[in-house]
């Protein structure tokens, strides 16, 4: 799953064990930037103990590896302390405007356009059933 908060942005996937099976039960919270798995460190006092690896070589250099209790009771907190009415402008008073903020902005228009192809899609299917 992909997450944007403000604290940051955040690729979760479940850890896989040593023999290369999946493990359900832990998942590594992936970032682009170091900063942000800090800033859920500083939020979070049960994700503080998990060491912040490096990987130059991989996709997402920066992760934390946790059970997955863990991080759901974080992504609950998460829900609860949700205050504001509008997410762009929230990382902007939160973190000031920086590009992850403009990336922000990016992605809403990438997204944007999946709602509207969606109506384009939905009229030619109407149409082909007439």
């Amino acid at each position: 799953m992909w997450l944007f908060t403000r604290y940051g942005f955040y690729s979760i996937a479940c850890a896989s064990r040593p023999n290369g099976s999946i493990d359900p039960g832990t998942v590594m919270i992936r970032a682009r930037r170091a900063a942000h798995l800090r800033n859920l460190q500083e939020r979070f006092p049960a994700l503080a103990g998990a060491e912040l690896a490096t990987s130059p070589n991989r996709d997402y250099r920066y992760r934390l590896i946790v059970s997955k209790e863990t991080w759901v009771a974080a992504l609950s907190e998460l829900g609860r302390e949700q205050d504001w009415a509008n997410f762009k402008n929230e990382v902007a008073r939160f973190n000031g405007r920086d590009d992850y903020e403009a990336a922000l902005h990016r992605i809403w228009k990438v997204m944007y356009s999946v709602q509207t192809d969606e109506v384009t899609h939905e009229t030619a299917a109407q149409r082909r059933v007439k």
